[in-house]
C-alpha cells in the first residue's frame, strides 16, 4: 500500500507541473479592486472587485460621489463572467464603484478604458521610420507596437498582453512567423508585449525573394485578449490600421525604368570637347538657377481586413496543436494509471 501512495503522489505532482500554465491563463480574467478592464473583454472574474455588492455605479466627471446620485447603474448577475459591454461602458469610461444596497458609494470597482492599438515598420538596417513607405530588398525590418493594453499586466500573475501581427504578402497570403537573416523563423502570433511601445527581439529580413516578393505589403496588429476582439473589432482599439511597405530594389522616387543597383555594362567615356576662343566680346546675362521639385510618392493603402484571411504560405510553419493538449494526456493517463495500480492491489 506504502508503494501505491509513493506512485499516486509523484502522478500528482506529475499532473500539477503541465497544469501550471494554463493556470497563468486564467489569470488574465481574474480582477482586482482598481484594476483596469477593457471595453470588450468578457469572461472576467470580478467577484473580489465586488466585496458582496450586486450592482456598480458611475458619476460623471466632477460630480459629488458621495452626496449625489450616480448618472448610470450596472447590475453583476454574474461576477465570474462578467462583460465589459461597449453598449453599457462605451460612454461611461474612467473610475466605477461599487454600489450598496443602501445607494451608496462602496470603494472603488475597477477602471474602464478604451484599447488603443498601433503599429509602425522601422528599417533597422538605417534606423528609418518605413511606415507607408518604401524598403530596399534585403534590409533587417522591426515592428514597432503602441498600445495602452500594457495596462492588463495590474493583474495579479499577468507578465505579458498576447499581440498578433499579420503581414499579407503581395500575393495575398499572410505569415504567421518570419524569416531574419540568419534563416530562423520567428513566430508572431502572440507576440507577449510587456511595454508601451514595444519592439520584438528579431528583425524581419525581407530578402528571401522566394518568400517575400517584391511588392506592397500590408501590416497590421490585433488583440484578442478575453474575446474583446470579437466583441469590438474596431480599427485603432482592438485592430490596429492597415500600413503597407513597398519591398523592392529601385526607389520609386527614381524615374528610370533602367535603373539597376548592380550595372554589368561599362559606361563609354566621351572626349571633352573643345573650343576656339572668340575675338568679339561675349554678351553676358545672369545665371539662371534650376531647382529641383521633389516628387512624394504616396502609396495606396488597401481597406482594413476583417475577414478570414488566407492561409500562410506553405514555406512558414504554421502552429500546431491548442493550449492545454499535453494537459489532457497527461490526466487521461494518470486516470488509467490510477485504475491500473488500485485493481492490482
Amino acid at each position: 500500500m506504502k508503494k501505491t501512495f509513493i506512485i499516486f503522489s509523484f502522478m500528482i505532482i506529475v499532473a500539477l507541473f503541465f497544469v501550471t500554465p494554463v493556470t497563468a491563463t486564467a489569470a488574465i480574467s481574474t480582477i482586482a479592486p482598481g484594476n483596469t478592464v477593457f471595453i470588450g473583454e468578457q469572461g472576467l472574474d470580478v467577484t473580489s472587485v465586488m466585496n458582496g455588492d450586486s450592482q456598480i455605479a458611475w458619476w460623471a466627471s466632477g460630480a459629488a460621489i458621495a452626496t449625489s446620485s450616480p448618472d448610470y447603474i450596472v447590475s453583476i448577475s454574474n461576477q465570474t463572467n462578467f462583460y465589459v459591454s461597449p453598449t453599457d461602458f462605451g460612454s461611461h469610461q474612467g473610475s466605477w464603484y461599487r454600489f450598496s444596497a443602501s445607494s451608496k458609494a462602496n470603494g472603488t470597482a475597477f477602471i474602464v478604458m478604451d484599447p488603443q492599438l498601433d503599429i509602425r515598420v522601422e528599417d533597422s538596417t538605417v534606423n528609418v521610420d518605413v511606415t507607408d513607405k518604401w524598403v530596399p530588398s534585403g534590409d533587417d525590418l522591426k515592428f514597432i507596437i503602441e498600445t495602452n493594453l500594457v495596462q492588463i499586466m495590474q493583474r495579479i500573475g499577468v507578465n505579458s498582453i498576447p499581440v498578433t501581427v499579420y503581414v499579407q504578402s503581395p500575393t495575398g497570403g499572410t505569415f504567421n512567423a518570419l524569416l531574419d537573416s540568419t534563416g530562423n523563423a520567428n513566430p508572431i502570433v502572440d507576440i507577449p508585449v510587456t511595454t508601451n511601445p514595444f519592439s520584438p527581439s528579431f528583425s524581419w529580413n525581407t530578402g528571401k525573394r522566394d518568400i517575400y516578393p517584391p511588392g506592397t505589403y500590408y501590416i497590421w496588429a490585433e488583440c484578442d485578449v478575453n474575446s474583446m476582439k470579437d466583441n469590438y473589432g474596431q480599427l485603432g482599439k482592438t485592430i490596429s490600421q492597415q500600413v503597407s511597405l513597398l519591398n523592392q530594389d529601385q526607389n520609386p522616387l527614381i524615374a528610370n525604368s533602367g535603373y539597376v543597383t548592380n550595372p554589368t555594362t561599362q559606361i563609354a567615356v566621351v572626349a571633352p570637347q573643345i573650343t576656339t576662343a572668340i575675338a568679339t566680346p561675349a554678351v553676358t546675362s545672369s545665371p539662371t538657377t534650376q531647382y529641383a521639385t521633389s516628387v512624394q510618392t504616396v502609396i495606396p493603402i488597401a481597406p482594413p481586413v476583417t475577414t478570414t484571411l488566407a492561409i500562410p504560405p506553405a514555406n512558414i510553419p504554421i502552429q500546431a496543436k491548442s493550449s492545454g493538449f499535453e494537459a489532457g494526456l497527461v490526466a487521461a493517463s494518470m486516470f488509467f494509471a490510477i485504475v491500473l495500480l488500485f485493481r492490482k492491489q
